[in-house]
Formats: structure tokens, C-alpha cells, sequence
């Protein structure tokens, strides 16, 4: 099946079109029309002109909008998910998830919408002031334009999309190249909605050419974008005075304490590592463990692992399948022999095939090591020991990176140091820092991005606060 671009409501064909090839299988799954600068261009001129009338919609209807929407996946639920299990190799357990987890996101975006108010200020609070009548309320930006990436590949479309939408604002997407079908079949759904504001969303595919086209321009006045570090310094330097939300890399940790069961921690740091292929921002990579429970968790750890089912996306009980591209897994392939070289144990056996790196467990891992100083986003993960909390949380605290992480412990003095003094987004308690909630505020502080996803925290993003004074 061929992903069209949508220029506004218009499915256009395009004259030339490019192959997508499942991960694991290497088959053939989609054709993607091949985009230029200039169809970016020209989306984003419609989007200009759509803007108007979606700033002057009914928000009623918007929230309509995105029910019917919800519902509609709701009713093609299957297809999505094998639709993701095609183009990226997701096993077709956890794209389900995703096309739920999907559905809540367009159903919340709707109802933080309907209840988002502004308030009224009093002017005579300070001896400065004087009395009168003063507010302020959220009016939409106008032109957003959202670039997303494979690892979730529906839900993070989701994510820009009905919030920006909601807010009656005009949006652009440019998807990932890898999953370029789940892509138009989403933005298909939104725009053959009765409740669809005309034109106010489009849809082109490339890469750096047209990206560079859509942040670059003096349309947009939002750019939301989730991908690496390096692609988010780019558009921060491209994009000139614009509201940017960037949700970029992670390199989250845990610290296992003496106090915690090591059983529970054990298993959740195994699904936290290894769910998705490792292949999550939030992926669980470092684990600093305790000197007096580090081998006893280091053995439970190995077990949990041993427990996941790698092989095909289509088989129902698969955890793992193939990694996004060959590339990616011989990098991670690099990185472990680096490791291993320098002095890392291997936990568990390094086997790969069709694109498929089985989990791997280091141990004696050293900061200095690429598997642990940068973000891997591959199926490994690495033990480090540690003295105590105060010694964790330095090393946990020396990276760049600051989206999510979490610690295990009965300790409660140790559980508010952590909230405290953990420099990230997020910090989770007896859990691994992988856990997100749709309905949370997310996001990362350093070089882990700029601003919040969540349904209300990035409608707040892709709206302006205007204030009203009357005398």
C-alpha cells in the first residue's frame, strides 16, 4: 500500500515513490511518496491559510473531532497494529498497546481542552496598580509543524497532533521515513472526519532536505519535534525565534539499593531495558546497584533476561524482535565489544540474526565506556557498583542527558533525596524510569530537550496566553 501526501485535505499522488522493508523480514511493506523542499513549502502555505478558519472554529466541534477519530482507530484497531509490526518491526503485542495507548491520547487532548481556561488578575494587588477588569486567556499559535520518529511510530504522532489540533491551530507532519503508512493512515482518519477543520492538517515525508524546509521557514510558529540530539541542535539553530519543543535523547539509570526486593526490581529492570529493543528514550541503560547486593542482583538480573522471547513481530508471545536497521545493530554490536575489550563481563549471550541483537547484560561497566556515557538506544544494559545512594547519584547525575530516572528502596529518607536531587524530568519510585503515563507531563532537562508532551502540558505548549486589560 502507497502513504500519499496530503496537501491540506487534498490527497495528492506523487510521481515517484520509494520502498519501506519490514526490519525483521526484509520484505517489502509500504511505498512512500518521495517529497521535496517544495511540497514542504507548499504545505506550510496551506497550513497559513487554514490557520484562520481553525482559530475560529468551535471548539465543540474540535472536540468532535478528535472523539471521531478516537473512535475510528478504535474500529481498525488490528490493521494499525499490524500496519506497525510491518514497518518497524514492533512485536504485534506491543503495537496493540500502542494504537490503545493512542486512542487515550486523542480522547484526553479533547477533554484537557474543554475544561482549559485562562482567570482573571486583580490589578489593584499593589500600590502601583489601580482597579480594573483583567484576564487572560489561551489562543492558538497558528501553524505547528511536527516531525516524529519510529520508535513509536502512532502514539508520538498522536501526541502533537491532537493536542495542536484541539487548540485550533494548523498542522504539518512529517513523519518518520521508516514508518511512513502509519503515518497516512492516522492523518487519513483525522482528515476524512465529518468534524475535520478543512486544510488544517497536512502531511509530507523526507528527511533532511525537507525538514530543514519546514523549520527553517517563517510560517511555523511552533516546531514540536522528537528524535536525537544532533537533529535537535540543527533545527534550534535553523528555526530563529519560534516556540520549540524538543523531545531528544536519554540515557536513563536506576540505582538498586540493599533495602529494595530484589526480585521485583530485578524483573522490572528487565522489561525497562529490553522492551521496544531497547529502543526508547527512556530505555532503562545504566543500573547502579548496591556493593553489598551487587552480585545477588546481577545473577537475578540474567535470569529475568534469560525469561523474554526474542524472534518474529508476528508471533503473539514475542518481546523483542528486530532492531529499526542493520546500522543500528552494528553500532550497538561496536559498542559491546568496546566493553568487553576494556574489561565489561557479558551476563548473557550476545546473539544476533535478521536484524535481531538478543539482550544483552553487562557487568563492571565504567562510566567511560560509550555504552554508559552515550545513549545506546539498543537492547543493552549495564551494572555498575556503587557504595550507597550519595555515590549513585553523582554518577547518575554526570551525564548530558536528564529525561527520567527511577531508584529501588524501603528507604524513605533515600526515596526524597532522590526527588529532590536526581536532575531529570522525572523520577519514578520502585519502578524503571521507563514508566510514562500519556496523561503525564513529560519531558527532559540539559541536552534531553525543551518543553512538555502530555495532552494538557502541550496544549499549553502549542498555545499563546493573552492578556486583556479593560479600564
Amino acid at each position: 500500500m502507497r502513504a500519499e501526501v496530503f496537501f491540506g485535505s487534498k490527497e495528492t499522488e506523487k510521481s515517484s515513490y520509494s520502498d519501506r522493508y519490514n526490519p525483521y523480514s526484509t520484505q517489502v511493506v509500504s511505498k512512500v511518496a518521495i517529497c521535496s523542499a517544495e511540497d514542504a513549502v507548499h504545505a506550510l502555505q496551506i497550513a497559513s491559510k487554514a490557520a484562520v478558519s481553525a482559530k475560529a472554529s468551535v471548539l465543540s466541534r474540535r472536540c468532535e473531532w478528535m472523539l471521531d477519530v478516537a473512535q475510528r482507530l478504535r474500529e481498525c484497531r488490528e490493521d494499525m497494529a499490524q500496519t506497525i509490526t510491518d514497518e518497524v518491526a514492533k512485536p504485534i503485542s506491543f503495537a496493540r498497546i500502542e494504537v490503545d495507548r493512542c486512542i487515550e491520547t486523542i480522547i484526553l487532548s479533547a477533554e484537557f481542552m474543554r475544561t482549559m481556561s485562562g482567570e482573571t488578575i486583580n490589578t489593584d494587588a499593589m500600590h502601583s496598580g489601580r482597579k480594573t477588569t483583567a484576564f487572560y486567556f489561551r489562543e492558538p499559535c497558528g501553524v505547528v509543524v511536527a516531525i516524529t520518529p519510529f520508535n513509536f511510530p502512532l502514539n508520538l504522532i498522536a501526541h502533537k497532533l491532537a493536542p495542536a489540533l484541539v487548540a485550533g491551530n494548523a498542522v504539518v507532519l512529517k513523519p518518520t521515513p521508516e514508518a511512513p503508512l502509519t503515518a497516512y493512515k492516522l492523518v487519513k482518519l483525522f482528515i476524512d472526519s465529518p468534524y475535520a477543520t478543512q486544510d488544517a492538517l497536512s502531511l509530507v515525508y523526507g528527511d533532511a532536505e525537507v525538514g530543514s524546509a519546514l523549520v527553517s521557514s517563517k510560517i511555523p510558529r511552533v516546531i514540536s519535534f522528537t528524535g536525537s540530539v544532533v537533529v535537535g541542535e540543527i533545527i534550534t539553530r535553523q528555526a530563529g525565534i519560534k516556540k520549540l519543543s524538543l523531545e531528544l535523547g536519554g540515557n536513563a539509570a536506576t540505582y538498586i539499593d540493599r533495602s529494595a526486593d530484589i526480585t521485583h526490581a530485578a524483573s522490572r529492570c528487565a522489561l525497562g531495558a529490553f522492551v521496544n529493543s531497547g529502543q526508547v528514550c527512556i530505555s532503562l541503560q545504566r543500573i547502579y546497584v548496591d556493593s553489598k547486593i551487587y552480585e545477588q542482583f546481577a545473577t537475578q538480573l540474567a535470569k529475568e533476561v534469560q525469561k523474554l522471547k526474542v524472534g518474529s513481530p508476528y508471533d503473539e508471545d514475542t518481546f523483542m524482535s528486530a532492531m529499526i536497521d542493520e546500522e543500528s545493530l552494528l553500532r550497538a554490536s561496536r559498542w559491546i565489544q568496546s566493553a568487553i575489550d576494556s574489561g565489561a563481563r557479558a551476563l548473557t549471550p550476545i546473539k544476533s540474526s535478521n536484524n535481531t541483537l538478543s539482550p544483552v547484560v553487562l557487568a563492571d561497566v565504567r562510566d567511560d565506556m560509550d555504552v554508559v556515557c552515550e545513549e545506546v538506544f539498543a537492547p543493552i544494559v549495564s551494572l555498575m557498583r556503587v557504595e550507597n545512594f550519595e555515590d549513585a547519584k553523582s554518577q547518575m547525575n554526570s551525564t548530558p542527558y536528564g529525561i527520567q530516572f527511577s531508584i529501588f528502596t524501603n528507604d524513605l529518607e533515600q526515596t526524597t533525596d532522590a526527588i529532590h536531587s536526581l536532575e531529570v524530568g522525572g523520577v519514578v519510585i520502585n519502578e524503571m524510569p521507563t514508566l510514562r503515563f500519556d496523561i503525564q507531563p513529560y519531558g527532559g532537562v540539559k541536552l534531553s530537550g525543551i518543553g512538555k508532551e502530555g495532552p494538557r502540558y502541550a496544549i499549553e505548549e502549542m498555545s499563546e496566553i493573552k492578556s486583556v486589560t479593560i479600564c
